[in-house]
């Protein structure tokens, strides 16, 4: 991949293009060791078929979400994990699931993997579509000797996948929440994606979560890993590596902080504090990110607070229309080689 000067310059501490956190065989990886950042992580990773690549993740919990192609997981829980503690197990035990995945994140919903933070595993594309297989590993640490936090493995599929769609007019988006409290059993972390038809705006009205408010707001880190593609009308032999949207992120009196970048595929926005949003799709491009939240507060719950000079946007959509084009379901199956979207 190539970008020209602007693209590449530095975007400072809060937002990395692909690549910038490249480390040990993963092509960005976000964790603790990121100065200020405490409670969220993600790792991504581009694999040829047949290729492997190790999770060692004890204390930490894991969600697999495929982005391109399928993968089978190799897991392996020590005697901590729930399963084996019900079942009295001492030793170690070793379970292998198949992950269908998609050709693109522009095809709806995914199934998915939750590991245990006492679980080590290995990842293999099975298939990849496009030459090379993508997935994301959303993270937060857990502390493994604390069996009240120690959650399952599981497997979720994608029927069983919530699908939301949210907003109206040209604020609509598809949003699968398979990382929901409501829906995932997990120790700390959120963790949905969101789709956002082009020309559309996500992420707004700009919002915050930093700071703790009972039963109004929560403390929480925000992740987003951003795709961008052309729509699947566009003319051939536009370059997918040119897709782009834009992203905002301002202070709030939590602290300073400040993005407005255009982004492309793999880029990723940290936001520690702020608020954040709007996503935009740019005409021509539709628009996905994966968003992985957690904090402090001792409930996993998502409440969040408009900024008031905004707020007053979502009362225009009563009354509007749902975007036609959602939702956004399967356009080429996984098992073409074709490039996919």
């Amino acid at each position: 991949m190539t970008y020209d000067a602007q693209q590449t310059a530095p975007t400072g501490r809060w937002f990395h293009r692909r690549g910038e956190l490249a480390e040990g065989g993963w092509e960005s990886v976000v964790d603790e060791r990121i100065p200020g950042w405490e409670h969220t992580g993600v790792r991504v990773a581009r694999l040829a078929e047949g290729a492997s690549i190790a999770l060692d993740g004890s204390g930490v919990e894991r969600l697999i979400v495929p982005l391109s192609g399928a993968f089978s997981v190799r897991y392996r829980e020590d005697g901590r994990a729930p399963a084996a503690t019900a079942a009295g197990a001492d030793a170690d035990t070793e379970t292998t699931v198949d992950l269908a995945g998609r050709a693109s994140v522009f095809d709806g919903p995914t199934d998915v993997l939750y590991l245990s933070a006492v679980a080590e595993a290995e990842v293999t594309a099975t298939l990849a579509p496009s030459g090379e297989a993508r997935f994301l590993v959303a993270t937060s640490p857990v502390p493994a000797d604390d069996p009240a936090l120690v959650r399952p493995s599981r497997y979720m599929a994608v029927e069983d996948v919530p699908v939301e769609l949210r907003g109206a007019g040209a604020s609509s988006r598809q949003v699968h929440n398979f990382g929901r409290k409501e829906s995932l059993d997990a120790a700390r972390f959120i963790v949905v994606e969101v789709i956002t038809p082009a020309e559309n705006w996500s992420s707004y009205p700009p919002h915050k979560h930093d700071e703790h408010i009972p039963g109004h707001e929560s403390e929480l880190e925000e992740i987003y890993y951003f795709e961008v593609a052309p729509t699947k009308d566009a003319p051939a032999g536009v370059d997918p590596e040119r897709a782009f949207g834009l992203f905002s992120t301002y202070a709030s009196p939590a602290g300073p902080i400040e993005i407005d970048s255009q982004v492309r595929t793999g880029d990723i926005a940290l936001v520690p504090h702020g608020y954040h949003g709007p996503a935009v799709a740019a005409p021509g491009y539709d628009m996905y990110y994966l968003n992985v939240m957690a904090g402090p507060d001792p409930e996993r719950t998502w409440l969040i607070s408009d900024d008031p000079a905004h707020g007053w946007v979502r009362d225009t959509w009563e009354g509007q229309e749902l975007d036609a084009r959602l939702p956004f379901t399967p356009q080429t199956p996984v098992t073409e080689t074709e490039q996919a979207r």
